[in-house]
């Protein structure tokens, strides 16, 4: 347990955070499946931008790796372009 209590408020703030996180990396990712999943070109191109913020924002947060959020816009948008 913290010696401090400024060390037992980080902790308790950590632990809120990671939460936190995970809630919107994991709701993110089911964005990315549903937008994979799309068949009508119409539905992707509306999905897209919506999908691509979330990803931006997990990027700024440091949530996942500036260049894999990249990678995926990168991917999504090829996908929805072949559609």
């Amino acid at each position: 347990m913290a010696n401090h209590p400024s060390a037992a408020k980080r902790a308790r703030q950590s632990v809120k955070r990671t939460v936190e996180n995970r809630y919107y990396a994991k709701s993110t990712r089911s964005a990315v499946r549903k937008l994979r999943a799309a068949t009508a070109k119409e539905e992707a191109e509306g999905m897209l931008p919506n999908v691509t913020s979330m990803l931006d924002k997990l990027a700024k947060k440091n949530i996942i790796h500036k260049n894999k959020a990249a990678n995926l816009k990168s991917g999504l948008k090829r996908h929805v372009n072949s559609l």
